[in-house]
């Protein structure tokens, strides 16, 4: 085994086998006159040897070769780093003496350093073929004109066998590729946003250029589909959009509405025409608010409440918001009120001086349904209610004249009397009731004779009168009024009669006498 420090000897090329390479000429040249060999081979056999010690050893330490390639920088590097370490190798670029021009661990650094070029390059010629199928050359043009050509310097170091700086060169041309491939997505959304900006500005060639490059950058993508259909809408929308801004200026804020209706429902994604619709809408919304407020306004004033508070709730639905509509409705229901009280009073007014006091609680009443606190109601309600109470009385005692033969309704019916006497000032439907009373009075306590008669054998008896007995003929005084006698008697049947005393003439007799036998 040799050792590290034992120098490498050349690789001899094309020798022949039975010649050792160890041998000297001397040795050859006895083994030749041994063999029986020409004396003239000896010498000749010499010459080889001395041109084979100068092709090997001279030869390539001065001579330089013509378009040689030098020697790859990482393979230079751990050759030269062998030599460092006491073996032999490559210093200053160069072969030492003892090394020759090619040798396996030589080939093999160099065969590996070919290999990570080849790496890289398969690599980039992937993602290049990627994004050439993306379209990269329309939409990073300059770019991937420099990845080009970092490949094709690459190239030519790989040429001359410069593997290291090629695969440099590889690598930073991948590397490159591959911000490419990174930044794809992002200009695939600057395009897409740069033809959605033109679609809603009205830029049909923008639009369509910028789809165009994105459809190069990603054929299948749901948004650029969508951008396409809204693109090629814009024929149809943009006169719509132009009409519209006709019909506003014109005034026709409905017809405006209309048009741009029609607009969002071509594209329901464009922005301009769907913001358009909501000023134009919002604008006709206020003016219509304005006419129903104006509306309720001259109404309130005619006193045409409902009308009034019709137009103000149209007004409310129109601004859901508006304080002002929610005022006026305040307004309509605070002067419906306030006429609907005048009304009220005018007439519990007017009942009282015709002396109609009912119907004079009647409207105080409903006016405090109105307005519990109203004062005119309540004062008026304190005047009304005692005379209601009183003509009513009146009218049941001058309607039922008959009651008053009862003495307890007559006194209490001549108590009211004095009470209604005292009343100022003295409406003449009282003093009408409070005269015919007294006359009703006067005719109920005048006192009538009557003649009552029997057998002597009936027991007689006038309710509510007195127990008569018996008698075969009486006279009593009576008031005016209806009266009931009975009469009993043992073994007949009782008898009983009913009989009337009027003041305006004189009552007949009245006979009462048991004649029916049991």
């Amino acid at each position: 085994m040799s050792s590290h420090d034992d120098p490498v000897k050349p690789t001899p090329f094309d020798m022949p086998a039975s010649v050792p390479s160890s041998t000297s000429p001397k040795q050859n040249a006895e083994v030749a006159v041994q063999q029986g060999t020409p004396v003239w081979v000896l010498p000749a056999l010499g010459g080889l040897v001395l041109l084979a010690l100068l092709v090997f050893f001279w030869l390539p330490k001065n001579l330089e070769p013509v378009n040689s390639a030098p020697a790859p920088a990482a393979a230079e590097t751990a050759v030269t780093g062998t030599a460092a370490s006491g073996q032999p190798g490559i210093v200053a670029g160069k072969l030492s003496p003892t090394v020759a021009d090619a040798s396996p661990w030589s080939d093999a650094q160099v065969a590996r350093l070919r290999k990570e070029a080849q790496e890289v390059l398969a690599q980039l010629l992937e993602l290049q073929d990627t994004l050439q199928m993306h379209g990269v050359e329309k939409w990073a043009p300059a770019a991937f004109a420099d990845v080009a050509t970092l490949a094709v310097e690459g190239d030519a170091l790989y040429k001359t066998r410069q593997y290291a700086q090629a695969t440099a060169s590889y690598q930073q041309a991948l590397t490159d590729l591959q911000a490419l491939h990174k930044a794809m997505p992002d200009e695939l959304k600057q395009r897409l946003e740069a033809a959605q900006q033109a679609i809603e500005q009205g830029d049909v060639i923008t639009a369509l250029d910028a789809l165009a490059m994105a459809s190069v950058i990603e054929p299948n993508n749901s948004t650029l589909v969508s951008l396409q259909e809204r693109a090629e809408l814009l024929p149809q929308l943009l006169p719509l959009l132009e009409q519209s801004a006709t019909a506003e200026t014109d005034g026709d804020l409905s017809q405006a509405q209309r048009l741009l209706e029609q607009a969002t429902a071509l594209d329901p994604l464009h922005q301009r025409a769907r913001s358009e619709l909501q000023r134009i809408t919002a604008k006709a919304r206020m003016r219509d608010f304005n006419s129903a407020m104006s509306e309720g306004y001259a109404a309130l004033n005619e006193g045409r409440f409902d009308a009034a508070r019709t137009a103000f709730l149209k007004a409310a639905t129109l601004q859901q918001d508006s304080t002002e509509a929610a005022s006026a409705l305040q307004e309509v229901a605070s002067a419906k009120s306030a006429q609907r009280l005048g009304t009220l009073r005018r007439q519990g007014q007017k009942d009282e001086q015709q002396e109609q006091w009912q119907q004079a609680v009647d409207a105080y009443e409903q006016a405090q349904k109105v307005d519990s606190g109203i004062l005119f109601a309540s004062e008026g309600l304190k005047r009304s209610r005692a005379r209601a109470q009183l003509d009513q009385q009146f009218d049941k005692a001058i309607n039922t004249p008959q009651r008053l033969s009862d003495t307890a309704v007559a006194d209490a019916t001549a108590e009211l009397l004095q009470q209604a006497k005292q009343i100022t000032p003295r409406g003449p439907l009282l003093a009408q009731q409070i005269n015919q009373l007294e006359t009703l009075l006067d005719q109920a306590n005048a006192n009538i004779a009557i003649t009552l008669r029997s057998d002597e054998e009936t027991e007689v008896m006038i309710y509510k009168v007195a127990r008569l007995g018996r008698f075969a003929q009486r006279e009593l005084i009576l008031r005016p009024g209806t009266y009931t006698a009975t009469g009993t008697r043992n073994g007949y049947r009782d008898v009983r009669q009913s009989f009337s005393i009027t003041h305006d003439r004189n009552p007949t007799p009245v006979t009462i006498i048991c004649t029916d036998p049991i």
